[in-house]
């Protein structure tokens, strides 16, 4: 086996070495930053219902207080004012979804399913938490969640939510008088939940680890045409014609080509050595002729 073969199978070996330890490393760095980033776009979203929802209390509710009177609005519930403007964020971000789960909503489209029943659950056990991140089986896969509490903290959202004999006539009209009562001061009632497949960013980090992998394969492959090249002009061709001049001299050929050197590395260094002593074994070769031509002599 040559010496090209033998640098080339050691090259192989330890490029897939190489490659099969990066992209370890790397799928598991893709696939936590993708889920990072899917994390931080829920955290937007998040962070911009609960903005819509501070708006609506603050801004919205005050300017309908008459027609309220005389009709209920859903506008001016903070739970339907930002429930209706995710859907909107939704036409960019289909995967999403956001919903303001309660155990006893006024809305029964808001009520709680199992899984989002036990979030509010460890939330009421967990009081101090703010807020939890967490994966669930769903339909087609896992999905990653993000959730809030919800937490009435304002007296004045139990003038709708606390008996149904206080509650105004035209939420009673709207929603009955079976659902949404018997709120208390500083009770968790729901939670705030995004949600969002896996497949999402377990695509997303597919795609780029296959992208990443095929370049680390093709920066491989240059690199090692590049080291073969280089190998071949710096160590291979000199030594192969060093191998050529010494089986000329070894068959009594004195008129060998002589080794040309150039350069100050370890190849010049060995031709310079080789051309010496190429001439002390001419030397030798004549002083031993002229000897045994004395011996002869008589």
């Amino acid at each position: 086996m040559g010496l090209t073969a033998k640098f080339n199978i050691a090259l192989l070996l330890t490029s897939a070495a190489g490659l099969t330890l990066a992209g370890y490393f790397a799928n598991q760095l893709l696939q936590q930053n993708a889920r990072e980033e899917v994390l931080l776009q829920a955290g937007i979203m998040m962070e911009a219902a609960t903005a819509i929802r501070s708006y609506t209390v603050e801004e919205i509710r005050p300017l309908l207080t008459l027609q309220m009177k005389r009709q209920f609005l859903p506008q001016t519930v903070p739970a339907y004012a930002a429930t209706k403007n995710i859907r909107g964020m939704r036409e960019s971000y289909a995967d999403y979804t956001y919903k303001e789960a309660a155990l006893n909503p006024t809305n029964p489209a808001d009520r709680a399913t199992d899984w989002e029943a036990d979030v509010i659950e460890w939330f009421r056990n967990h009081p101090e938490q703010q807020s939890i991140i967490g994966e669930r089986e769903a339909v087609n896969g896992k999905a990653l969640y993000l959730a809030k509490p919800i937490q009435i903290t304002n007296p004045t959202c139990l003038a709708c939510h606390s008996t149904p004999q206080e509650a105004p006539e035209t939420l009673i009209a709207l929603y009955g008088d079976s659902n949404g009562f018997g709120w208390q001061l500083d009770e968790i009632i729901g939670a705030q939940i995004v949600s969002v497949p896996m497949s999402v960013p377990l695509a997303r980090a597919e795609r780029a680890f296959r992208t990443l992998m095929f370049g680390l394969a093709g920066i491989f492959v240059f690199v090692a045409l590049v080291i073969n090249v280089m190998l071949y002009y710096i160590v291979i061709r000199p030594v192969n014609r060093m191998a050529r001049i010494a089986d000329q001299v070894s068959k009594g050929q004195d008129d060998a080509t002589p080794f040309e050197v150039a350069g100050r590395d370890q190849i010049a260094s060995l031709g310079r050595s080789f051309n010496r002593m190429r001439v002390s074994l001419g030397s030798a070769m004549e002083m031993l002729e002229q000897t045994m031509g004395a011996e002869r002599t008589p």
